[in-house]
């Protein structure tokens, strides 16, 4: 995610003050009025005092006193304003609350953990809250390195014995998310669902991993649940993918800007715009979506995906020597591989071959240390071949991506893979379920165009290609091109008579 949260009440409730029918009401005991040592009543009557009163409704207001703050409650007496929490504290609260941390509370929510399993190494919950800051932390920066840590210290919270701490079983739910382990974080979510059915964490995983199983009806469940437990922005972000996913596109932005609107602190409201870009750049809108990711920038300037949503946007906006920049900062923010196959796409398609061919090594090699830190690299590695080098290669890497995790972006990479060795007859299938199955985007219409060129089927070609670019003109600084060309050099339809 959500994946960000709106905050429940505080849960109380208020009883009538009239007793049910049939009922007596007890009579409430008086109070000894001026008799030494009885109690003071709470309500007894004090002189009335003159100026301004407190407003009841608002219950508590500040009074500076001596150059500091004390909070004053609705019977005039003085008490303790609550201290402002720490950075940790704040990192602490959004992981109970289900909303993402900022990067800088993250990590020093990190450090004090650390300090704290030093000092006392059998401590269960502190490298529970430990392994899970370090799963998130790893989850959102892609760093290699990171994901075995986190790994170690969760597994740690759990050889510690008794029953499982929800916080490391959800951790290593987003640990597994993280690696694309798809079946693992089911596994994972799940457990840590079944042991704390009103905590959100688990929910948030569940509906970014049952997609990638294959499970539709699960990820409704999910989202379901989660819209019960933690209504607001976090359970609208989810919302907003779960539509995108099924090609609800009003759905999905309409529940994205309403989470954005309501975010409640500036990672949250990062998120959410994030997603917002998404939705716009998918739809071919690479102005409204630029804005977006640039609003997500300015709440939180270490947000990867939203680095990266901009680069692709100001290179679908013609602004090319920007988006290479823009690409860098994606690059230092998460040296993610799919980053760098991303800009050498763009170095190719602007004529600077061996400068893509440097990133695409990049990727490779990005991919190769994440890799040994459990982190599946299938898909993007099968992108990169399929396009860039061995497609047999791709058809090895993605078939047993679409085994692990059958679905529509599994079943249509693999068969742009097939169609790229040669096999456009097998990859048909595989690509008309993508389009039909997965959300309603450029890549797998351009893709199933360019499978019916390859068969000789120009009109299904010519009618995929211009689906693809009326979503999004721009959807590929290489391949959007490409579609052009095909489409000018199908010309348009033959109107006339049928042959006799």
């Amino acid at each position: 995610m959500d994946r960000e949260t709106g905050r429940p009440g505080t849960g109380l409730r208020t009883g009538p003050r009239t007793p049910p029918a049939g009922v007596a009401r007890t009579p409430r005991p008086r109070l000894a009025q001026g008799v030494p040592g009885a109690p003071t009543p709470p309500a007894a009557r004090r002189p009335r005092r003159r100026g301004p009163r407190l407003s009841a409704a608002v219950g508590v207001g500040l009074l500076l006193a001596g150059g500091g703050v004390v909070a004053v409650d609705r019977l005039g007496q003085d008490r303790a304003a609550p201290a402002p929490l720490t950075p940790a504290g704040r990192a602490l609260a959004a992981a109970g609350a289900g909303r993402p941390a900022a990067l800088a509370d993250l990590a020093a929510l990190i450090g004090e953990r650390r300090e704290r399993v030093r000092r006392a190494p059998a401590d269960r919950a502190s490298w529970a809250v430990l392994g899970a800051a370090l799963a998130e932390r790893a989850a959102r920066s892609g760093a290699p390195g990171a994901y075995t840590e986190a790994e170690r210290a969760l597994q740690r919270a759990l050889a510690q014995g008794g029953t499982p701490d929800v916080r490391a079983l959800t951790g290593l739910a987003v640990l597994a998310a993280a690696r694309q382990d798809w079946a693992g974080a089911v596994r994972w979510g799940e457990a840590a669902r079944d042991r704390a059915p009103g905590r959100v964490g688990a929910y948030r995983v569940l509906l970014e991993a049952y997609p990638g199983t294959g499970d539709a009806e699960g990820a409704d469940r999910a989202l379901e649940r989660l819209r019960k437990v933690r209504p607001g922005p976090v359970a609208e972000v989810a919302a907003a993918w779960v539509h995108r996913e099924r090609g609800w596109r009003e759905d999905a932005e309409a529940t994205v800007y309403d989470a954005a609107a309501r975010a409640a602190t500036p990672a949250e409201r990062a998120a959410a715009l994030s997603r917002a870009g998404d939705l716009a750049w998918e739809r071919g809108e690479a102005e409204t979506a630029l804005a977006r990711y640039e609003g997500a920038l300015r709440a939180e300037p270490e947000h990867d995906g939203a680095a990266a949503g901009r680069a692709r946007a100001l290179a679908g906006l013609g602004r090319s020597e920007e988006a290479l920049t823009a690409w860098a900062r994606a690059r230092a923010a998460a040296p993610r591989p799919g980053y760098a196959v991303e800009s050498g796409e763009l170095l190719l398609a602007l004529g600077r071959s061996a400068e893509a061919a440097d990133h695409f090594a990049l990727a490779r090699h990005q991919a190769a240390a994440l890799a040994r830190d459990g982190v599946r690299q299938e898909p993007v590695l099968g992108r990169l071949e399929a396009d860039h080098g061995d497609p047999a290669e791709a058809v090895r890497l993605l078939t047993e991506e679409h085994r692990r995790h059958p679905g529509p972006a599994a079943s249509g990479a693999l068969g742009w893979a097939l169609h790229k060795a040669g096999r456009s007859a097998e990859a048909l299938p595989r690509l008309r379920a993508a389009v039909k199955d997965g959300p309603n985007t450029a890549r797998p219409a351009y893709h199933l165009g360019m499978v019916h060129l390859a068969l000789g089927e120009r009109g299904a070609a010519r009618r995929q290609l211009t689906r693809a670019l009326r979503l999004a003109p721009q959807f590929s600084p290489l391949h959007a091109e490409r579609a052009r060309r095909e489409l000018a050099a199908l010309g348009e339809p033959a109107w006339g008579p049928p042959p006799a």
